[in-house]
C-alpha cells in the first residue's frame, strides 16, 4: 500500500483553482454558508460542531485542535473538511489504540494525529462537505499534506463513495460494522413485530410487558417541549452511566443546552417515569428520513429499561412519523435480536511512515477478510421470518 499522497480524488486538474485556508474557529466561518454545503445531517450542521467548540467539549484543552480546511470562491464557501489535531484517541469509535502502541514502541510518536471525523459521533456521512469537484479534490491533498507534517490522518465514517475517493488519493480503508433498523412502511409497532420470528417477538413482547409492570412509564418530548429541568436531568442520567462504565463522560449540560436551543427540531429525548419521578432518559437525533440513537442514562437499574428507552420507543417514533431508518449508534450484536441489521462501515487511514503502514496495510487485510464473515454470519441469523427476510 503507498504511503505518500497520489494524486486527486477524482483524477480532474482544478481549472480555476480555490483559495484554500485551515480556520481553527468556526466562530469565523458563516455558518449559513456552511449549513449550505452540509446537507440534512445534524451532526455536520455548524450549530453542532460550534456547540461543542464553545462548550469545551472539543476545544484545545480536551485534545481536539480544531483545523477545519475550507475552500472559497471569490470569498464564498464552496467546500470544507471537518479536520482536528489531536493528542488521543478518546471518542472516535474507530479504534487505534494498539497502532498508537506499536508506532510509538518503534520509536516513532503516534501523537498528535490528524482526524476528520464529527467529535463522539460514529455516524456515517460526508466529511468533504460541498458539490465542487476541484475544490475537494484541493482539500483532499491539503490534508494528505498537513498529515505529513504529523503521524497521520484518518477520516472517520465516510460515505462509501467518500471513502473510496480518499483510497484512491492513497489512503488505506478500513471496515467496521453497525446496525440499522428500517422501516417497511410499518403501520404500528405490533405489524413490526409480526415480521420477525417467533422466539424474537416472543422475547420482545416479554422484556416490554415487564417494563409496564414495573410500573415505568414514558414519555417522548421533541422541540420546545424539552425544558432545561429537562436538560439537568438527562445530563445527570449520562453522566452517572459514564462514571458507573469508569469513564469520563465527554459531554456537559452547557453543551445540550445550546443543541436545545439551536437544534430543536432535530432532537427526541425519551423521559422513563416511575411513580411520577424520572428514572432514565435516551437523546436521539432524528430527520425526515433517520433517527439517530445517541446518548442514554440512567439513575436505577431496571431489567429491560436500556432496551425499552433507546429502541422501541424510538421505533415506535419511527413509525408514527414515517421515518425510514434508524442507526443505532456503534457497535451492539443484541440490536440483531431487535429487528436490527448489519451494515458495514468505513474509515480511511494515511500513515507517514512506509514501513509502518505497511504492517498496517497487512494487518487490514485480515482485518477486513474477518469483517466480511462477520457480517454474513450475522446476516445468517436474522430475527426475521425466512418470508420477511432482507438482502
Amino acid at each position: 500500500m503507498a504511503n505518500e499522497p497520489q494524486g486527486s480524488a477524482t483524477g480532474r486538474r482544478p481549472e480555476a483553482p480555490a483559495a484554500l485556508e485551515v480556520c481553527e474557529d468556526l466562530s469565523k466561518i458563516d455558518a449559513a454558508q456552511w449549513n449550505a454545503l452540509a446537507g440534512p445531517q445534524p451532526f455536520l450542521r455548524h450549530e453542532f460542531l460550534h456547540a461543542l467548540h464553545q462548550t469545551g467539549c472539543a476545544a484545545p484543552e480536551t485534545g481536539w485542535l480544531p483545523q477545519y480546511l475550507v475552500a472559497r470562491r471569490s470569498g464564498r464557501l464552496v467546500a470544507a473538511l471537518p479536520l482536528y489535531l489531536k493528542t488521543h484517541s478518546y471518542g472516535e469509535y474507530v479504534f487505534d489504540w494498539a497502532w498508537a502502541d506499536a508506532y510509538e514502541r518503534c520509536g516513532y510518536a503516534y501523537y498528535p494525529k490528524l482526524v476528520s471525523a464529527v467529535p463522539f459521533t460514529p455516524v456515517t456521512g460526508p466529511r468533504l462537505l460541498g458539490e465542487d469537484p476541484e475544490a475537494r479534490d484541493a482539500l483532499v491533498r491539503a490534508a494528505l499534506r498537513l498529515a505529513g507534517e504529523v503521524s497521520s490522518l484518518h477520516v472517520l465514517f465516510p460515505d462509501a463513495g467518500e471513502a473510496q475517493a480518499w483510497h484512491e488519493a492513497g489512503c488505506m480503508l478500513r471496515h467496521g460494522v453497525q446496525f440499522h433498523w428500517r422501516n417497511e412502511g410499518y403501520a404500528s409497532f405490533g405489524e413490526f413485530l409480526d415480521t420477525l420470528a417467533r422466539p424474537k417477538r416472543k422475547n420482545i413482547r416479554q422484556e416490554r410487558r415487564r417494563i409496564t409492570e414495573a410500573g415505568i412509564r414514558f414519555m417522548r418530548k421533541t422541540g420546545a417541549e424539552i425544558t432545561a429541568a429537562d436538560w439537568r436531568f438527562y445530563t445527570r442520567c449520562y453522566e452517572r452511566t459514564y462514571r458507573a462504565h469508569h469513564s469520563t463522560p465527554y459531554l456537559n449540560l452547557a453543551f445540550f443546552e445550546r443543541l436545545g436551543a439551536l437544534l430543536p427540531d432535530n432532537l427526541l429525548l425519551v423521559v422513563a417515569e416511575r411513580d411520577g419521578r424520572p428514572i432514565a432518559a435516551a437523546l436521539d437525533f432524528y430527520t425526515d428520513e433517520v433517527l439517530y440513537g445517541r446518548y442514554w442514562g440512567a439513575l436505577e437499574y431496571v431489567p429491560g429499561l436500556h432496551f425499552e428507552t433507546c429502541y422501541y420507543q424510538a421505533l415506535e417514533f419511527c413509525i408514527e412519523r414515517g421515518i425510514r431508518r434508524f442507526e443505532g449508534g456503534a457497535q451492539g450484536e443484541h440490536k440483531l435480536a431487535r429487528g436490527f441489521l448489519p451494515v458495514e462501515t468505513w474509515s480511511a487511514h494515511w500513515l507517514r511512515h512506509p514501513q509502518f503502514a505497511d504492517a498496517v496495510a497487512r494487518y487490514l487485510e485480515r482485518e477486513t477478510l474477518g469483517v466480511e464473515s462477520y457480517i454474513d454470519e450475522l446476516n445468517e441469523r436474522s430475527p426475521f421470518k425466512r418470508a420477511a427476510r432482507r438482502d
